[in-house]
């Protein structure tokens, strides 16, 4: 009886410290902020990536795409917007490029004009002089707010536009709701984030095109103002 009884308790030893174990390297904040720190450097050397946005509600959808230059300091938006609180609902469409801090809206009839109201859009330079200073901005997952309030649990591996990254479960304390459950993918080679989701919004956002070349169609009338000033300086 008494071997049986110390041959029970060896294996619930066991078990404990296999428990122990998995928890510290699944649940364990050391090894998740490591990953998340490799990832806030990582990018600091972004200087350019498109992001594919969506969100869906009772409230509406909206969807956008953003491609973002920091070499030539060009940025590209085109947003979608449903707002289904009335009826029938309203839908805005946008169309938008940013050169060097001056805002230009794609006009109905195909040609593109001064934004009336270009406050909201950022230089690409200014978002990459950001990343590189481990600033966070409103394109790319907020990676340092995930390490200073983040509850970062391991998943498994998969495959995001052609990369292979590990999904990484974040409860963000102090959430809308108390608690934020977000998920988001890191790049197993570059630490890069490929997919991110955020529960309380409904939202995917999938990242690509690192450092990679965008070419970005500006009609030739969106230049001119800017070349025009430029003369007259």
């Amino acid at each position: 009886m008494r071997t049986r009884y110390w041959l029970w308790v060896g294996a619930r030893l066991l078990a404990a410290v296999a428990i122990v174990g998995w928890a510290a390297s699944y649940l364990g904040t050391g090894s998740g902020e490591k990953e998340f720190q490799k990832t806030l450097d990582a990018m600091k050397q972004v200087h350019s990536f498109r992001v594919a946005f969506s969100a869906s509600q009772a409230s509406g959808h909206s969807e956008s795409l953003s491609e973002v230059d920091c070499d030539q300091d060009i940025m590209h938006l085109q947003s979608h917007f449903v707002d289904a609180t009335h009826d029938p609902a309203i839908e805005l469409s946008k169309d938008e490029v940013g050169i060097a801090g001056r805002i230009f809206d794609h006009q109905s009839d195909g040609s593109w004009a001064p934004a009336k109201y270009g406050g909201g859009h950022v230089s690409a330079r200014l978002v990459c002089a950001q990343l590189a200073q481990g600033a966070e901005t409103h394109l790319l997952p907020q990676i340092a707010t995930m390490i200073k309030r983040g509850i970062l649990q391991k998943g498994d591996k998969k495959t995001v536009n052609g990369v292979r990254c590990r999904e990484w479960l974040v409860t963000m304390k102090g959430g809308f709701s108390g608690l934020e459950h977000d998920t988001v993918c890191l790049g197993l080679e570059d630490h890069l984030p490929y997919e991110m989701t955020v529960d309380w919004e409904h939202s995917h956002s999938s990242f690509s095109d690192y450092n990679a070349p965008i070419k970005i169609d500006v009609p030739e009338a969106a230049l001119q103002p800017a070349s025009t000033d430029s003369r007259s300086n």
